[in-house]
């Protein structure tokens, strides 16, 4: 992880910390809606593939309306740049299989630096436990 002194922080609606080798718990919603059985697949192929490419993906979970991932972007890369790669190419695709233009996500993600490893258990049971 870098140094706390290379932590950037940005505000939108929500706070965004942005420090390079972190690990982040990100949360990410459809503006309205839910997807198919056969959509939730294409966001979860999408989100596998980007692993080792863009970030190091530890976990995923989608769900009918929202997505959480646990991921690494690697270096150079933020989490925007993660973040808005994964909501836009499946926003993309998903739209065109639709047949309808478009937001298909909410503008902003909810992110979290995880900084301890009782909070990574934490959070990756919780989306472990999310479809039951």
């Amino acid at each position: 992880m870098g140094r706390m002194s290379d932590l950037t922080t940005t505000r939108r609606h929500l706070p965004h910390w942005t420090l390079e080798g972190s690990w982040y718990y990100v949360t990410f919603r459809l503006k309205s809606g839910i997807l198919t059985d056969e959509e939730m697949g294409r966001v979860l192929d999408h989100i596998k593939k980007g692993h080792a490419l863009y970030y190091r993906l530890i976990a995923v979970c989608v769900m009918p309306d929202h997505v959480h991932v646990i991921l690494c972007p690697n270096d150079g890369r933020t989490i925007s740049d993660v973040m808005k790669g994964i909501k836009g190419v499946s926003s993309r695709e998903i739209n065109r299989r639709r047949g309808r233009r478009g937001a298909l996500w909410q503008g902003e993600s909810w992110d979290r630096i995880l900084r301890s490893e009782e909070e990574f258990r934490e959070k990756f049971n919780y989306m472990f436990m999310n479809p039951v």
